[in-house]
């Protein structure tokens, strides 16, 4: 199928030499693996060893929350739902939010539970009463990872208790987290909340970065022996939200130093800006053979991108679309696709989608557009 290109903008006014900023190479941590990504584009803006599979420790808990604020979203469960608690989830070792063998806890409660205090109690408590089993509830993580794309990462469990073949990867970390972000942000409170009581046991938030720079609003932190200290870690600033990952680090306080340097990197050379937001009406597609002669279009997804701080003014726009959009079409229907562009180079796509439905039209105007679109070498 051909395709023909619309430039929704042109290049800004510029002198013909653009003078683009120079980014320095990215900060080397005492750490394993890490990655910084941009949230609004989900561009990757530092890269190390990202891909590689590494036990992900308590960082697995965010995927157990995930799919717990997923099933609320699906009016599945409540808040306000009360788990029984069991004897393996009272029972599991590690951190713990202290709940009792047979108590009746709140999802809420258990939510903060695993989020603020690491509870490994309160994630089996939870992966029992959502899937009945966390052998199951394991199931419904690694489906969950599938949607997202997490091509190296397994869970055997919803803790991170060290398990064969429970990894995951500093990238697939950052993709999960940026879905935390943008999938639930009722819930992604909770994750800059520093402390939690429970049975009249205060515990802090282990995610240091909390009380020292007061743009970090999550997400969590993880540790074992074979993992080292983990930090998956989110910070907004003038309306830029970027994501750290950082994996095995030496200790409590290195996770928190280096996964800070990482972000001041980020922020220090690096911009985004949002040319559509999902939901907007960006243009009217011409249409054949409808009700109407346009439709609606808009993105499917918030499209941005994150180039070198100084560089945003070099960025423009293009639509991609079908020659001939032939009714009828479907809300939500692909039908074509916009990119943000940095001279010649793709730096990001979204789906352009129809924002209404339009049924066919009358019998002449479609006989007429029929006829219209065969002269234009259009049609067939």
């Amino acid at each position: 199928m051909h395709f023909a290109v619309y430039l929704l903008t042109a290049f800004l006014s510029l002198p013909l030499a653009v003078a683009r900023a120079d980014v320095p190479p990215p900060p080397q941590l005492a750490a394993k693996s890490w990655v910084l990504m941009d949230a609004a584009s989900g561009s990757v803006l530092v890269d190390h060893q990202g891909n590689h599979r590494l036990p992900p420790a308590s960082l697995t808990k965010l995927m157990t929350s995930h799919v717990a604020a997923l099933e609320l979203q699906r009016g599945k469960v409540k808040e306000s739902d009360l788990v029984t608690i069991s004897e393996k989830a009272w029972r599991m070792g590690g951190s713990k939010m202290f709940v009792k063998v047979g108590n009746q806890v709140a999802v809420k409660d258990l939510l903060r539970g695993i989020i603020v205090q690491s509870g490994n109690d309160a994630s089996i408590a939870l992966a029992e009463h959502l899937a009945g089993g966390e052998d199951t509830f394991a199931a419904m993580m690694n489906q969950e990872a599938k949607r997202l794309g997490l091509a190296d990462t397994r869970f055997v469990n919803a803790t991170g208790w060290p398990a064969e073949g429970h990894h995951s990867s500093a990238l697939d970390m950052a993709k999960l987290a940026r879905a935390i972000v943008i999938e639930d942000p009722e819930h992604y409170a909770m994750y800059a909340e520093k402390e939690f009581v429970w049975s009249g046991i205060k515990q802090p938030n282990r995610n240091l970065l909390l009380w020292r720079d007061p743009t970090v609003d999550g997400l969590k932190t993880g540790h074992t022996e074979e993992a080292g200290y983990c930090l998956v870690a989110s910070a907004k600033r003038d309306g830029m939200r970027l994501i750290a990952v950082v994996f095995g680090t030496e200790s409590e306080a290195a996770r928190a130093t280096e996964t800070a340097t990482l972000l001041g990197y980020g922020f220090r050379f690096f911009e985004n800006k949002t040319f559509h937001e999902r939901g907007e009406v960006m243009t009217e597609v011409p249409l054949w053979k409808g009700a109407t002669r346009t439709v609606k279009a808009g993105v499917s997804a918030d499209l941005a991108a994150s180039v070198a701080r100084g560089t945003v003014d070099t960025l423009s726009t293009r639509l991609v679309l079908e020659p001939a959009l032939i009714a009828p079409v479907k809300q939500g229907q692909v039908i074509g696709k916009v990119e943000i562009l940095q001279g010649d180079k793709v730096l990001n796509r979204a789906d352009l989608v129809a924002m209404e439905t339009v049924e066919e039209g009358g019998f002449f105007r479609r006989i007429w557009d029929g006829i219209r679109l065969f002269f234009r070498g259009l049609f067939g």
